[in-house]
């Protein structure tokens, strides 16, 4: 009767943790160039500027059976800027813009994630930036995940919002460069 009930519980015990899938811990991989934060901003309304940041680390949690319990922290080195022309990455990394002797670093921490379709969420979290912190969402899509060719797995994103630059004290350099779209790509490696 014992081993019955001891049998019993090991399988109630093992069939309600494999009901409880949890989040895996994912670092980004923007060592191996599979990540991107890239961002363009008008330029008197007849063109766009394109640039991204070079230097930037990041982790994120995933669970496709619980995207609500999905997260993400980034921390990007604004002085890290490109946009291909030396003296405009000079100019926005000054005081009329980034400020970035003032302010060396980004971040962004996600406070809810909300499942919109089958692969894709609004994910909300705090932006802080030019020492100002609001919260910001994004439009995310899942692209996928599953092993690489490398004996590791990977699972990736992309995501995408607009910022309005004065909400974040930065004054655009004219009236139709008041907001900037971010356009990021995420792939991340699984932790072991």
């Amino acid at each position: 009767m014992l081993k019955k009930t001891l049998a019993a519980l090991a399988l109630g015990t093992a069939l309600l943790t494999a009901g409880q899938a949890m989040a895996a811990d994912y670092t980004i991989d923007k060592e191996g160039q599979h990540a991107f934060i890239d961002w363009k901003i008008s330029h008197l309304g007849y063109s766009f500027i394109h640039g991204t940041f070079k230097d930037w680390k990041g982790t994120f949690s995933w669970d496709a059976a619980k995207p609500a319990d999905s997260k993400i922290d980034v921390t990007l080195v604004t002085a890290s800027l490109y946009s291909n022309h030396a003296e405009r990455d000079k100019h926005i990394a000054s005081k009329d813009f980034l400020d970035v002797s003032k302010y060396p670093e980004a971040t962004f921490k996600s406070t809810k994630v909300v499942a919109t379709g089958d692969k894709t969420a609004d994910v909300t979290g705090d932006l802080t930036l030019h020492g100002v912190t609001k919260p910001v969402t994004f439009k995310a899509t899942f692209n996928g995940e599953g092993k690489d060719p490398w004996g590791g797995e990977r699972a990736g994103f992309n995501a995408t919002t607009t910022l309005n630059l004065s909400d974040f004290g930065i004054k655009g350099p004219g009236p139709t460069s008041q907001t900037l779209d971010l356009d990021i790509s995420l792939e991340g490696v699984k932790a072991k």
